[in-house]
């Protein structure tokens, strides 16, 4: 449709080796009709070698080269797919990968985001809120954000690159930071919906909110205490 400017996303699951919990019900009958899911039994033809992983190449490839689509969804912990990955992303469609937390760096790398499907069994505990930090009591995150001392050097290195003067750094330009440098990066594998949240409970960085210019609307801000001038407060300085 004119004006659509809509995703138009294709979505390939490795059933061979998706999450568990995900691929049951993924597989169930009533949820492959509900989404449009299309299976594909794919038998083993000789040993040794992983069929539905050929299949799943080469269907990735046909639609690839029908140019209906603006990027690709791979749901799979193989690293057999990370060539695949790389050659989407070389025709200049997006790649977003889905795995688990042991998928292999190569194949994360790969994708331009790559998200971890043990956050998205907890996205629904992981309630956004525009003030304070909102965190579901039986919500048990992957890592724990302020023992992570690889964490926060990740942090002080990003906001060290995109900082000004008084150290301040605008929180969506550090988002798009790290997912390009590590598309796995996911504020919810530390149990937190927003990286504004996460920021927000580590006790080197300041968060705030302020206008960039008159009119404009506020917009966050993130300060690494250790750059923060003697002469500078705080606040948002401009």
């Amino acid at each position: 449709m004119a004006g659509d400017t809509t995703q138009k996303l294709a979505v390939l699951i490795d059933a061979d080796n998706a999450m568990p919990s995900t691929a049951r019900l993924l597989l169930a009958e009533e949820e492959l009709l509900t989404h449009s899911i299309q299976p594909i039994r794919q038998f083993a033809y000789t040993h040794g070698k992983n069929a539905t992983d050929s299949a799943m190449i080469k269907d990735a490839m046909d639609l690839l080269h029908l140019g209906r689509f603006d990027g690709f969804c791979l749901v799979s912990s193989d690293t057999d797919f990370t060539r695949l990955a790389a050659r989407i992303r070389e025709s200049g469609s997006i790649v977003y990968g889905f795995g688990e937390q042991k998928t292999p760096k190569p194949f994360v790398a790969a994708c331009d985001k790559f998200i971890c499907t043990e956050n998205l069994v907890y996205h629904k505990e992981l309630v956004p809120h525009p003030d304070r930090i909102f965190t579901p009591k039986n919500h048990i995150p992957v890592r724990q954000a302020e023992e992570d001392k690889d964490l926060v050097n990740l942090l002080h290195t990003t906001i060290e690159t995109a900082s000004d003067d008084h150290g301040w750094a605008e929180l969506s330009y550090i988002g798009n930071s790290l997912t390009k440098k590590y598309p796995d990066f996911d504020s919810r594998t530390y149990g937190y919906s927003k990286l504004s949240d996460l920021f927000s409970v580590l006790p080197q960085f300041d968060v705030t909110r302020h206008a960039p210019r008159e009119g404009k609307p506020n917009e966050i801000y993130v300060q690494d205490k250790r750059l923060r001038r003697k002469d500078s407060s705080n606040s948002y300085n401009k």
